[in-house]
């Protein structure tokens, strides 16, 4: 599946809940999901706050969009986030059996499907359909300034 018009919308409600974390000092990740057009679900980066390592925003709007739904499967589900997935969250979004990601800029370092290509690989009982690229100059950007912004800090000893 192609992008659609909706696609920029939603990527940025991502970017309002990225920000919402990098407030928090948290790397600025935003999730949204979506069914039919409405935004059942959005979450943003937790895990330096909750000293969580399963606090990514694409985990946590899954578990509680599941939670409020009340199943786990959410075929049905286009998820927009701010940045490409790590393995970690490819592999929640595989057993969600999401039918859709949509995400703004690649991780090179730490993405499901620019390293391992995760997501579509046929071998697992799940496939998901991809858009890539949506906003990724804003999503990208907003994670240059706040490693900037860090370095910038850790240079000062202020961290």
């Amino acid at each position: 599946m192609g992008r659609v018009a909706s696609d920029d919308y939603f990527i940025r409600i991502a970017l309002k809940e990225a920000e919402k974390a990098c407030q928090k000092e948290e790397v600025p990740v935003g999730a949204v999901l979506v069914i039919n057009s409405k935004v059942v679900g959005r979450a943003h980066n937790i895990r330096e706050s909750k000293f969580d390592p399963t606090g990514h925003a694409e985990t946590i709007v899954l578990r509680r969009a599941a939670m409020r739904l009340k199943r786990w499967r959410l075929n049905d589900a286009t998820l927009y986030v701010t940045k490409e997935p790590c393995i970690m969250c490819a592999g929640v979004m595989i057993n969600a059996r999401l039918g859709r990601l949509v995400y703004g800029c690649s991780d090179s370092k730490g993405g499901a499907q620019t390293l391992f290509r995760i997501l579509s690989d046929r071998r697992l009982n799940h496939t998901i359909s991809l858009t890539a690229g949506v906003c990724e100059d804003e999503c990208a950007g907003m994670l240059r300034r706040f490693f900037s912004e860090r370095r910038k800090k850790a240079k000062e000893g202020i961290e």
